[in-house]
């Protein structure tokens, strides 16, 4: 290499920045310190944006100050401004949940808590560090009128779709939106790719918990580790928070049984679509998983080489599925545990595209 000039950079690494990259040192260091410097510059301002691309700017401006990391000022304020407004957002969920859990007592409803502000709170040095923007419950599937009525109470009303989206054997959960914010009202823990994953069994496994002295309950831990696997990988692991909360729970819940998560996952219609979870998660963040578990899961080699492409580092970094439909239909096509439900719900969302249409008015 010649005196002066510096050596040509890859292709991925011309898309992904050095301040980016510097996201996934943190991650995968903590709760250890990072061993690289900080980045500096353009870099530090990669940074930040991408910590808010993927939920996790709380978490960042935590981290960077533990591992006494000096960021040029200019980065270093945004960082600042990003966390607490990401701390506002949060508070202001966590408000509405508070409502909801109050709400929800009065007709002697319990729901299990997903996700969002009960997930950081347990798991997040702090739970103001997490992005969250909505309010996920699971109750079950025989409470539901019960619990839309008592919603009603804090201003929360069903929000209507055009249903050309999901029938009734495709959807999940009801969205209740009002002036404080929106609540996804679970029967289901989530449906994708053709499958469902369903609420009532979850429910009965669940633990007791209090969140501000309101009652809660929490998914068992090895129901919790695949629960939160599926959801990433049905949303093709386009945020990394999604990751690094597998992460945490790896760290945190000495009681997970890694043999009952494998049941549990293989108890499931997708149990590949865990793997694709818990595979990035280590690969990327150096979650503890233990090998035998993530054999225990593996899809066919063909798949764990596609995953592994679709899922690598820069284009997780860059959530480069988000700006490509194409690439994004493929993923979930390739990676589908079973083709066959895939396909039947590909007919049955043409056919609900297709009454959708013809009940609009003319």
């Amino acid at each position: 290499m010649p005196d002066g000039h510096a050596a040509p950079r890859t292709r991925q690494e011309r898309l992904t920045p050095v301040g980016a990259s510097a996201l996934l040192a943190l991650l995968r260091a903590w709760p250890d310190a990072p061993s690289g410097a900080p980045p500096g510059g353009g870099d530090a301002e990669a940074l930040v944006r991408t910590a808010v691309r993927h939920g996790l700017v709380g978490f960042v401006a935590h981290a960077v100050e533990r591992a006494g990391w000096a960021l040029p000022e200019p980065a270093s304020a945004s960082l600042r401004r990003e966390a607490l407004g990401n701390a506002a957002r949060a508070l202001r969920v966590k408000a509405l949940l508070l409502r909801c859990l109050d709400a929800l007592a009065t007709v002697g409803q319990v729901p299990v808590l997903l996700k969002g502000y009960g997930l950081a709170l347990r798991l997040y040095p702090d739970p103001l560090q997490r992005a969250t923007t909505d309010v996920d419950l699971l109750v079950a599937r025989a409470d539901v009128g019960a619990a839309v009525q008592a919603l009603a109470r804090v201003g929360l009303s069903v929000r209507r779709d055009d249903g050309a989206r999901h029938g009734e054997e495709d959807a999940h959960h009801l969205e209740l939106a009002g002036p404080a914010g929106l609540v996804e009202l679970h029967y289901r823990a989530l449906a994708g790719w053709g499958e469902a994953l369903e609420g009532d069994a979850l429910l009965a496994r669940a633990e007791t918990g209090v969140v501000d002295g309101r009652a809660v309950r929490w998914l068992r831990p090895e129901d919790e580790a695949v629960y939160l696997a599926l959801h990433a990988s049905n949303h093709a692991l386009q945020r990394l928070a999604w990751l690094f909360d597998l992460k945490l729970l790896a760290l945190a819940d000495t009681r997970l049984d890694w043999r009952m998560v494998v049941e549990r996952a293989r108890g499931t219609a997708f149990p590949h679509a865990a793997w694709y979870a818990w595979d990035a998660a280590r690969r990327l963040l150096a979650a503890p998983v233990p090998d035998e578990a993530l054999a225990a899961l593996a899809p066919p080699r063909w798949q764990q080489v596609l995953a592994r492409r679709f899922f690598s580092d820069a284009r997780l970094l860059e959530a480069a599925l988000l700006d490509s439909r194409t690439g994004w239909m493929a993923a979930k096509l390739l990676l589908a545990p079973r083709m066959g439900s895939v396909a039947r719900y590909g007919v049955r969302r043409a056919r609900n595209a297709v009454r959708a249409r013809l009940r609009r008015p003319g």
